[in-house]
């Protein structure tokens, strides 16, 4: 993809990238998102986050058709009919057992598309307005599409060297960085496959793809994109698997790349 042609698919993280760590956007990246849209480009929310804590911001955005991916890639959802067109799912039983042992004290939360999330106890920031308190017999009764994983009073730290030489078959799991959390999805699943399944229904050229992310979860994505873009607070990592480097969230390093091709606000 040239500088001269404009993307047309565009994949974008949500938190970290389109809104800061208020869970608020500003009025320049909000625009320079829908200039894209206007212009005819896909764009696509591409998050860790589950529907129901998704949709405000595609309201925010006035993103009314199209696709977006949530859990990692692990739920897509038609916009416009809210049907879901792909929810990969996996027993986390297994690994909620082992869990438990290694992790005293450990929460979970299971992500129930379209619904509230069950929870084992109270996050710091439940991702919807009453999520629904259950057993961890409960939580993983079924197949579920993620498992989000919060150990309370300890740092991200603490949780990966805990954790880094396990190995739960059947998932992928991603670390937060700044924070004691993990999120487990089916194993093959990612933004970045969930991307390439969608580039090609479209028919988008690969060359015509771009990607903007700030986490670990969007590693693939970014190496998936023809041009993946990391933003200026992104670890060196996720740096690493980028094209690219724009500002901060707070320099609004996401409308600074967008504007290239989609004009200023």
């Amino acid at each position: 993809m040239s500088w001269g042609s404009p993307p047309q698919l565009i994949a974008l993280d949500i938190d970290g990238t389109i809104m800061n760590g208020f869970r608020t956007m500003t009025d320049r990246a909000a625009a320079a998102v829908r200039n894209a849209v206007a212009a005819g480009a896909h764009v696509v929310l591409a998050t860790g986050r589950p529907v129901v804590s998704t949709l405000p911001v595609l309201e925010q955005l006035g993103l009314t058709t199209g696709n977006v991916l949530c859990s990692n890639g692990a739920v897509r959802m038609d916009v416009a009919s809210g049907e879901f067109l792909a929810v990969h799912r996996f027993d986390a039983a297994p690994m909620v057992h082992r869990l438990v042992e290694l992790l005293p004290g450990v929460l979970f939360a299971t992500e129930r598309p379209g619904l509230e999330n069950h929870v084992t106890g109270p996050f710091p920031l439940a991702e919807v307005a009453a999520d629904l308190m259950v057993d961890h017999v409960t939580l993983v009764a079924e197949p579920i599409s993620r498992l989000t994983v919060y150990w309370p009073e300890r740092t991200a730290d603490e949780l990966i060297a805990r954790l880094l030489s396990e190995r739960f078959a059947g998932t992928a799991c991603t670390f937060d960085q700044g924070a004691p959390y993990l999120i487990a999805v089916r194993d093959g699943v990612s933004k970045g496959s969930a991307l390439e399944d969608l580039r090609v229904e479209l028919g988008i050229p690969a060359d015509a793809t771009l990607a903007v992310g700030d986490g670990g979860n969007d590693i693939e994505m970014l190496r998936w994109a023809a041009h993946g873009v990391a933003m200026g607070h992104a670890p060196d990592e996720v740096k690493a698997a980028a094209g690219e480097v724009t500002g901060t969230v707070h320099e609004d390093g996401l409308a600074t790349v967008l504007e290239r091709w989609f004009g200023e606000r």
